[in-house]
């Protein structure tokens, strides 16, 4: 796809949860194509066209309900002779983090097990008839209620849209070839610069994200955490040098970047089944999970 992708930071939501808004406007101004870190939820009032999600671009219309996951990169383009009498296209749209999701689940057990057999998408989903009555319903009341109201709503939707069967598939992630030289380029800072300090908006900037958008991607790539992933190298490359070195393991300690000694001894120990010492004696290997 040759356009460029925007990266879009939703307003900021200090005050909020989330972000929600009953958008009317002419179809040109609507966003071109784009991405940004949080879950969007949206529902087509008035107007009809192409939405472009990932790797797929599909019709759609009026009534219309999809799901679009974080960081996936989609646009809605309206077609100008579906606006309405206004000349204007109407939306709904709630957009959500997933770290909101998060502490919605650890915050209020209730929603936990609600949640408990959610399947949090890669993909973007279009709802079915039933599903996608059941979300314009709540849409159109937040449209209509307050701060507090929209939320309790929000809520209630959360377990629904994400524990529903009542959809189709709608676009799959882009560019494997894009993520697989994005972790090659993590992999090989990491192994540049492991011995000191690295920041996240470091890593980032290499690899041309902001700060929260490649920690959403690498954890969806990796399955761990950035911290995690450079622990876990810091430890193996301290393993390695344990075994073929003779140095001393305080010497290895900061070599590998860690800063503090008791604490490297602990991580290690608890990784390896063995304190470094036990472990350069014995030649032990990394315990199974």
């Amino acid at each position: 796809m040759d356009e460029q992708i925007i990266p879009y930071e939703l307003p900021e939501q200090d005050n909020h949860s989330f972000f929600f808004i009953d958008q009317r406007i002419e179809p040109h101004i609507e966003a071109r194509l784009h991405q940004h870190d949080a879950w969007e939820l949206y529902y087509v009032v008035q107007g009809e066209g192409r939405r472009t999600a990932g790797d797929t671009v599909q019709p759609f219309a009026a009534g219309d309900v999809a799901l679009i996951p974080p960081l996936m990169h989609h646009r809605w383009e309206y077609a100008p002779a579906s606006a309405g009498d206004d000349g204007r296209i109407e939306y709904l749209m709630a957009a959500f983090s997933h770290r909101f999701v998060e502490r919605c689940i650890t915050t209020f057990p209730e929603l936990r097990h609600g949640l408990a057999a959610a399947d949090f998408p890669a993909n973007a989903l279009k709802f079915g008839h039933i599903s996608a009555g059941t979300i314009r319903k709540s849409l159109k009341q937040m449209a209509d209620g307050s701060e507090l109201e929209r939320l309790c709503l929000m809520l209630r939707l959360l377990p629904f849209i994400f524990t529903s069967q009542d959809s189709t598939f709608a676009g799959a992630p882009l560019s494997i070839e894009r993520n697989v030289r994005r972790l090659q380029q993590v992999s090989t800072y990491v192994m540049a610069h492991y011995m000191h300090h690295i920041a996240l908006d470091d890593i980032a900037a290499e690899v041309g994200m902001n700060r929260s958008s490649f920690c959403i991607w690498f954890k969806r790539q990796k399955g761990i955490t950035f911290t995690q992933f450079l622990i876990q190298y810091r430890l193996n490359t301290a393993a390695t040098l344990l075994r073929d070195s003779h140095r001393q393991v305080s010497e290895i300690c900061y070599t590998v970047g860690f800063n503090d000694l008791p604490h490297f001894v602990r991580v290690f120990t608890k990784a390896y089944g063995a304190s470094p010492t036990m472990y350069r004696r014995q030649g032990q290997q990394p315990r199974k999970e």
